[in-house]
């Protein structure tokens, strides 16, 4: 069951799009992180179950905090959020154990159906 979910963009207008995209009635607990680095540290003392994760940042980008966030824990659920869905980025993320990549800015019910995605792979791992 998905209680937490940790946002990771250095955008704070694509925070709140996205925080405001994710369905309400849910009873999630969302967080935010400004940069990788500050992702990575919020989910180490959260351990939230979906991470929603821009690619470009300053600082430690996606791609690095994506695979560092892999690195501690392999069952990791990490959504990468990116107007860049070109071909090799999209390998490249996947490769390094994204969950999926949606194209930015998402619509809500394109959230949603990656959050029940998300939901029955959790509920299969058990």
């Amino acid at each position: 069951m998905i209680e937490k979910i940790l946002i990771v963009d250095d955008s704070p207008v694509a925070r709140k799009m996205l925080k405001n995209s994710i369905p309400k009635n849910r009873g999630y607990e969302i967080f935010e992180a400004t940069d990788g680095r500050d992702g990575i540290k919020k989910y180490q003392l959260l351990k939230p179950e979906i991470v929603f994760m821009d690619l470009t940042m300053p600082g430690l980008d996606g791609y690095a905090a994506l695979e560092q966030i892999i690195k501690l824990d392999n069952n990791a659920i990490v959504i990468v959020m990116t107007a860049d869905v070109q071909p090799k980025s999209i390998s490249n993320v996947m490769a390094l154990g994204a969950f999926t990549l949606l194209k930015k800015p998402a619509k809500a019910h394109v959230i949603e159906e990656a959050l029940d995605k998300a939901e029955k792979a959790l509920n299969e791992r058990g």
